[in-house]
C-alpha cells in the first residue's frame, strides 16, 4: 500500500473481506476503548509498516475499509482497553493478536516471555506486561475466496447409510510411496487419485478429518523437540492449518484445502470435520 486512505467500512461480514476494491476489517469487542489495525510486510516483522486507528463502532463491532490492500495482506490487532484481571479485562495493545476471524494464517508461533500479557514470575496474571510481541506472533492473511466450484453441493448422504472414515491428514499419506512425494502429508495428498480410489474401495461414503485448523505446539512439547501431532490446540478456527499444505504461498492453504473437498465430493465422499472448541490455544 502507497497510501494512507481508509474508509469507515462496515460492521459485517466480521474478520478481513476482500471485496474487489478493497479490503472490509471487522472485530467484535463490547468492552474495548479503541481498536488498531497492524499491517505487516512479513509473518516475523519486528513491528508494523503501518497501522490505522478503527474510529468506527457498529453493535460493538469496529470496522474499517482500506481501498489499497489487497488478498496476501498480513496483519493483526491491538486492541485498547482496561487492564483490571479482577474485573475479567486484560487488555493490553503492547501485544499483537491475531484476527479470530481469519481465513488463513502464517509464521510461527513463538513460546516467549512477551507472549504473555502479564509478567512471569509476578503476582500470577496481575501485574502487566509491556514488551511487544509482534516478532513471535503468526499473522493473519487477507485472502482471496474466489474458488471454481463447478457446481459443487453438499453430498448429504443419510447417516443410515454413512460409512465415516476418521482420518488425519497429515499421517494418511505421510508415508504412502503411491502418493507422489511432493503432496504426502498435505490436503492435495488426501485429494490425489490414489487416496480416493483407495477410500472407494473401502467402500467408504465420508472422511472425518481431525483438526484441520491453525494450531499451535504446546510449550513443554517445543522444548522437547516435539510437535503437538493431533492439533487439538486451536488458535484460528477458520483458517486451515498451513503445515499441511503443499502450497507454500502465503494464503495458499485455502485453495489447496477447497480443491480436496471437491476432489472428495466429485467421488461420493463427504468431508466432516472435527472441531473441539475447549482445545483451544
Amino acid at each position: 500500500m502507497n497510501s494512507t486512505r481508509s474508509w469507515q467500512g462496515t460492521p459485517y461480514p466480521l474478520g478481513a473481506t476482500w471485496q474487489g476494491n478493497g479490503v472490509n476489517f471487522a472485530l467484535f469487542s463490547e468492552t474495548a476503548r479503541a481498536v488498531d489495525l497492524c499491517l505487516f510486510d512479513q509473518p516475523d516483522s519486528l513491528n508494523e509498516r503501518t497501522h490505522f486507528r478503527m474510529t468506527e463502532q457498529t453493535d460493538h463491532v469496529w470496522h474499517l475499509f482500506l481501498p489499497e490492500a489487497r488478498p496476501g495482506q498480513l496483519y493483526g490487532y491491538r486492541v485498547h482497553g482496561a487492564y483490571q484481571p479482577e474485573e475479567g479485562k486484560r487488555f493490553n495493545s503492547a501485544k499483537l493478536l491475531l484476527d479470530p476471524y481469519a481465513k488463513a494464517i502464517t509464521g510461527q508461533f513463538t513460546w516467549c516471555p512477551e507472549m504473555y500479557a502479564y509478567e512471569l514470575g509476578g503476582a500470577q496474571d496481575l501485574e502487566r506486561d509491556y514488551h511487544d510481541n509482534a516478532w513471535a506472533m503468526p499473522k493473519s492473511v487477507v485472502v482471496d475466496t474466489t474458488f471454481d466450484w463447478n457446481g459443487d453441493r453438499p453430498l448429504r448422504i443419510p447417516l443410515s447409510e454413512s460409512v465415516i472414515y476418521e482420518v488425519h491428514v497429515e499421517g494418511f499419506t505421510k508415508i504412502c510411496p503411491y502418493v507422489p512425494e511432493a503432496i504426502r502429508g498435505t490436503y492435495a495428498g488426501l485429494g490425489c487419485p490414489f487416496a480416493i480410489d483407495y477410500l472407494k474401495k473401502l467402500g467408504v461414503t465420508a472422511v472425518e478429518l481431525l483438526p484441520v485448523h491453525q494450531h499451535v505446539d504446546d510449550s513443554f512439547l517445543r522444548d522437547r523437540g516435539l510437535t503437538n501431532y493431533w492439533g487439538y490446540n486451536s488458535i484460528g478456527y477458520f483458517a486451515p492449518e498451513s503445515s499441511y499444505s503443499s502450497n507454500g504461498n502465503v494464503g495458499g492453504p485455502v485453495t489447496e484445502f477447497k480443491q480436496m473437498v471437491k476432489n472428495l465430493h466429485t467421488a461420493g465422499i463427504e468431508v466432516i470435520l472435527d472441531v473441539v472448541y475447549n482445545h483451544t490455544a
